[in-house]
């Protein structure tokens, strides 16, 4: 039986950055099984991710593109792309994450990662309505990343 994990990353205090916090819970809030939250640090996420099949991360992004839209990235047998590193908002990326747990070779066979974009990182603002309507499609993704 494959083994399917699921990880939102971010920080509930910085405003946009919580969008991966609410993609998991709100998956978890539908009883989708092997949900977690992470503040994104290395060891932790790694962790989380141990004997799992299929990683499916979700983190806020800031690639550029318009706030809200949901960027799927395949890291599965390649890294991410060059762009996504400075996506994270956090010191450690999801980028040196994966590529760290492929060289140990502990990455599961299949890896994918949605961005949502954000905008504002503020220490103690709130997610806007662009990203609350990316945190809905990005775990309408996910859903169907789940059911493959």
């Amino acid at each position: 039986m494959t083994r399917a994990v699921v990880i939102g990353v971010g920080n509930a205090l910085r405003g946009d950055d919580a969008a991966g916090l609410l993609v998991a819970r709100g998956l978890s809030g539908r009883g989708i099984e092997n949900v977690h939250e992470s503040s994104g640090e290395t060891a932790s996420l790694m962790e989380l991710w141990e004997g799992a099949d299929v990683l499916l991360l979700a983190d806020a992004a800031q690639s550029g593109a318009e706030p809200g839209t949901v960027l799927r990235f395949d890291g599965s047998e390649t890294p991410l792309p060059e762009a996504f590193p400075p996506c994270s908002t956090h010191a450690f990326g999801l980028a040196e994450a994966v590529e760290l747990a492929r060289s140990l070779g502990t990455l599961p066979p299949r890896v994918i990662v949605f961005g949502i974009e954000g905008r504002s990182f503020d220490h103690g603002a709130s997610p806007g309505p662009e990203i609350v309507a990316g945190v809905a499609e990005a775990s309408r993704l996910i859903e169907e990343e789940l059911k493959r």
